[in-house]
């Protein structure tokens, strides 16, 4: 996606970040009201102080924060937290991996929350129309729909998204402005002192924030979802949407203002303020809205494990493009743990107010790690005054840190839930850092030293051809060097002789959509490397990039083969690839320290669990070989034995 493009503002770009951008944060008004009022009284320092707090936790966290901040921290026009690792990681020297971790743990987390609480919320309005419908399977079938189609992609639906987001945001304006209209003193409820007043006077009025944070909570998505349509999109469209949003509380508060019980009863603020006319088209309108809020965050999830995976956080697991469209991408395992995820949700709560006293927790972790993150693309890259870099992100401190105090309390309401959590975590700990150790014991060597060797294997008729082109993967980033492993598999034993001798290197960059390469040829038309720049939201198909480039290079005459042109025969006119996988294990020989001992055993169980380097790489089986080879960390060599002389 160029740059310039993503960030063009046009009505069409505004339609689409209305109906991507704004799912989640969007829906909060179903459910915000109704958690800060719960089963308090209701009194005008809970109402009015509540809609203090949701106006400046908006302004500051959302409209500051994100859409006026984080969202500069663009990586190529990509946002998130693995766009944003990749910019500032290279100055933090290891010590934003964790913060990372735990920011895109928090993120995934909340992709198994929130479409049960926005699908409930939306469904549960079915009840003043008919008391006693069954919600559950109706937002069980919902869910289960939905986490369905996704292996079909979204393009067929996916153009109703923004207007039918427009039609919501729309409504929420239109039904919270006649509300206003009924007590227009209201409007005197966006004074921060009755925030103020709210937190320091209210009885237990800090925890409320734990309720209040949820108006919030689709920030940090609207952050991963900046590479659809680009800022300047998003920063247009945020004026109306939160125009929408104010306006709507501020309505829900007007209504509870005006009514004579005091007390809730089990009734939602969002519903009551509908005319009774049009409780089921609006109630029609929520679900609609409710499902593109949860689309939003499964496309998000998916796109945050492919990041994961090409940024090594992540095993390789099995993705598919269910549609041409750029960046659309299905994995079916995490469709499958999102969904019963969901489910498992929806059946352990059963109401959305039993999930809200459970939401927010995560998101404040996410949002805190972002804030880590931003101070350094502050300090770092946009090179900002250090003064005004400590007050912003102090600022932002004192707040998240302060939802996160109010949120702690949900921990005994969603106890299970840390379990899902804990794993994301562990996982992408154990494959990060175990990658780390694995990789500090490969040995390179200089290639250009023993491109003798090759011309002589290469010539040397007494050795059965092994393949005409012989293509190696590399993890060697210096153009010059090659693992030790891949020369003592062409070499030692049954020497492989080839035609060509191939070395392909993927090297991960920090831009998303980068696809170039570069080709070194250490000894002509024999033995060349070839490095494969490609971006860390693109899937390394080698197979199919890696014939690309040779063709490239035949018919540029830069490749001149002493066979036919292309590598083929008389007998067969496909060329002749061999790929070769060296596959590794654990030898037994092996002592280890207690902690990298567990980091490199788990990696390996989770290395059997994900998908094969031939499946990953996109290479057909029929043009692979597999070699297994030992890790050995502790060489027998260096074990001292006593020999005992028997007379």
């Amino acid at each position: 996606m160029n740059k310039s493009t993503a960030q063009k503002i046009t009505a069409a770009t505004l339609l689409v970040a209305l109906g991507i951008i704004y799912g989640d944060i969007g829906t909060s008004p179903l459910y915000v009201m109704k958690a800060i009022i719960g089963q308090r009284e209701i009194s005008k320092l809970l109402v009015y102080g509540g809609i203090s707090c949701i106006f400046w936790t908006l302004t500051f966290q959302t409209t500051f924060k994100y859409v006026l901040m984080t969202l500069s921290a663009d990586n190529h026009g990509e946002g998130g937290v693995f766009s944003l690792y990749a910019l500032v990681k290279r100055f933090g020297k290891g010590k934003l991996v964790i913060p990372t971790i735990l920011g895109a743990t928090t993120l995934l987390a909340d992709g198994i929350i929130t479409p049960p609480i926005s699908v409930t919320s939306a469904v549960e309005g079915l009840r003043d129309i008919v008391p006693n419908i069954p919600i559950l399977p109706i937002v069980i079938v919902i869910i289960s729909g939905l986490f369905f189609f996704q292996r079909f992609g979204t393009q067929k639906v996916g153009f109703f998204f923004g207007p039918a987001m427009v039609v919501w945001f729309s409504m929420l304006f239109v039904l919270g402005f006649v509300q206003i209209l009924e007590h227009p003193a209201i409007l005197t409820a966006l004074n921060p002192v009755y925030a103020y007043e709210l937190l320091v006077e209210y009885p237990h009025g800090f925890w409320l924030l734990g309720a209040v944070f949820l108006c919030t909570t689709g920030a940090e998505a609207l952050y991963s979802d900046l590479g659809h349509c680009g800022k300047e999109n998003i920063r247009t469209t945020w004026v109306f949407v939160k125009i929408a949003l104010v306006v709507n509380y501020l309505g829900q508060a007007s209504w509870l203002m005006n009514q004579s019980n005091h007390f809730l009863e089990g009734r939602n603020p969002f519903y009551t303020i509908m005319p009774q006319w049009f409780l089921f088209a609006g109630v029609v309108i929520s679900t609609f809205a409710a499902i593109i809020a949860s689309q939003a965050l499964i496309s998000g999830s998916f796109t945050l494990i492919n990041e994961a995976v090409s940024l090594n956080f992540w095993p390789r697991v099995t993705m598919k493009n269910p549609t041409n469209f750029k960046g659309q991408i299905y994995i079916p395992s995490v469709n499958t743990i999102l969904w019963v995820g969901c489910i498992l949700m929806v059946l352990y709560f059963r109401t959305s107010s039993n999930m809200e006293a459970a939401y927010g927790f995560s998101i404040t972790i996410a949002m805190l790690m972002t804030t880590v993150l931003l101070n350094y693309y502050l300090i770092y890259i946009k090179k900002m005054n250090r003064v005004l870099i400590t007050l912003i992100i102090t600022v932002f401190v004192v707040i998240e840190i302060s939802f996160f105090v109010a949120n702690i309390i949900k921990i005994k309401e969603r106890w299970m839930f840390l379990f899902f959590e804990l794993f994301i975590f562990m996982t992408m700990y154990v494959w990060y850092f175990s990658r780390k150790i694995n990789n500090k014991l490969v040995k390179f060597t200089n290639l250009s030293e023993y491109t003798a060797m090759f011309q002589e294997l290469s010539n040397d008729i007494t050795i059965p051809k092994y393949s005409t082109h012989l293509i190696y993967l590399s993890k060697a980033d210096r153009n010059y060097e090659i693992e030790e492993k891949i020369l003592n598999s062409i070499f030692s034993k049954k020497p492989k002789r080839a035609d060509v001798y191939w070395f392909f290197h993927i090297n991960r960059t920090n831009s998303p959509f980068d696809l170039n390469y570069e080709v070194i040829e250490l000894l002509d038309d024999k033995v060349i490397k070839i490095v494969l720049n490609i971006g860390f939201r693109i899937q390394p198909k080698v197979e199919l990039y890696f014939k690309r480039i040779v063709q490239n290079l035949i018919d540029n005459k830069e490749l001149n083969l002493h066979v036919r042109a292309d590598g083929s025969t008389k007998y067969n006119s496909e060329p002749d690839f061999k790929f070769v996988i060296i596959e590794k294990f654990l030898s037994v020989e092996n002592e280890f320290a207690i902690r990298d001992g567990l980091l490199l055993n788990s990696y390996y169980i989770l290395k059997n669990m994900s998908l094969s380097d031939t499946r990953a790489f996109g290479l057909d089986k029929s043009d692979v070989v597999l070699e297994e080879i030992p890790i050995v960390y502790q060489p027998i060599s260096k074990l001292e034995l006593d020999r005992k002389v028997i007379s």
